[in-house]
């Protein structure tokens, strides 16, 4: 039995990867975005999963081209757009980051508001646009879904990638609204576990960084999350129809000198930075809440677990040779 055709948009990416395999398993076609279909580093690992043969549709799109989404969500039922840039080194952060961000979203939304068979868009955004509310963040502090972050403090900050999240959410719940449309967004903390796509993506990197010979550790605290994990809330998100609004995802929030400790207990011989970047004090810990992730049936991969998946991932994909 099919479940029907729902559309992943930026398919080539870290977790749309991971979307486009579990929908495959879950029997689901699926009609898939890319930038550039003729490149088989974008493409070759998606055209090898299984179920990819039967059930796998790739499209060519560009998130700046209006209506370049009509005919790909034309007879969906669902759509999961998690196509938006996510990397360090900006130049030009409004053409880089805040127009794909932003204009992206309003195109694949505006696609989907044409299209009466979509029943629910689910949105891929983050914890970035959460936890910069200008509240403060220590250790009995608990982040949840009603935070917001603040436009002025990311722009201050120069924080790009959290302002480009920040607006492109707004703009989606603004949206939806104005249409009337039945939108879900997922916020994932720092997203790490196994690679699918043979190119190293960001936050991957970030553990890649420090196994691989860096000197100092970062002063900065966050969450983290499987992409398993991910990948599922997104389809949970859309399969259950009770789900609403937004949902925070991160096993644990943690310091960098904490990461350094758990792949320092997985692997011994490595040799791991043991200096924080800066003399200033760590950056204080804090919560962030799991219990709307819960309603969707997740229960969290440790993030021990993710570690260890991404280090042998990195490894199996030649990243890395300790």
């Amino acid at each position: 039995m099919s479940s029907g055709v729902v559309c992943v948009t930026g398919a080539s990416g870290y977790i749309a990867s991971w979307l486009v395999k579990l929908l495959l398993q879950r029997d689901y076609t699926v009609k898939a975005s890319v930038r550039y279909p003729n490149d088989p580093k974008k493409t070759e690992h998606l055209l090898s999963l299984d179920g990819a043969k039967e059930r796998l549709h790739l499209f060519k799109a560009n998130l700046l081209e209006e209506g370049s989404f009509d005919s790909i969500v034309e007879g969906c039922v669902g759509v999961f757009h998690t196509a938006s840039p996510f990397f360090h080194g900006v130049t030009d952060p409004q053409a880089e980051m805040i127009d794909p961000a932003l204009k992206g979203t309003l195109n694949v939304l505006s696609s989907c508001a044409k299209t009466p068979t979509v029943k629910r868009v689910v949105v891929t955004s983050s914890i970035a646009a959460v936890v910069y509310s200008g509240k403060p963040r220590t250790p009995e502090v608990v982040v949840d879904e009603t935070w917001f972050s603040n436009q002025d403090i990311c722009e201050e900050l120069k924080l790009w990638y959290v302002l480009s999240k920040t607006l492109a959410e707004e703009t989606a719940w603004k949206f939806a609204k104005e249409k009337g449309m039945d939108i879900v967004t997922i916020n994932p903390a720092m997203v790490i576990g196994p690679l699918l796509q043979p190119t190293l993506n960001t936050s991957a990197a970030a553990i890649l960084n420090l196994i691989n010979g860096a000197q100092t550790f970062p002063n900065f605290t966050m969450g983290w999350v499987h992409v398993k994990d991910v990948a599922e809330a997104h389809i949970q998100a859309f399969e259950i129809p009770s789900a609403n609004g937004r949902y925070c995802l991160a096993e644990r929030t943690v310091h960098y000198s904490e990461i350094v400790k758990i792949l320092k207990d997985l692997f011994p011989d490595f040799q791991l930075p043991v200096k924080c970047a800066d003399d200033h004090p760590f950056m204080p810990t804090y919560q962030i809440s799991k219990e709307k992730a819960k309603s969707l049936g997740i229960e969290f991969i440790p993030l021990e677990e993710s570690l260890k998946e991404t280090v042998e991932s990195l490894k199996e994909k030649k990243f890395f040779s300790p």
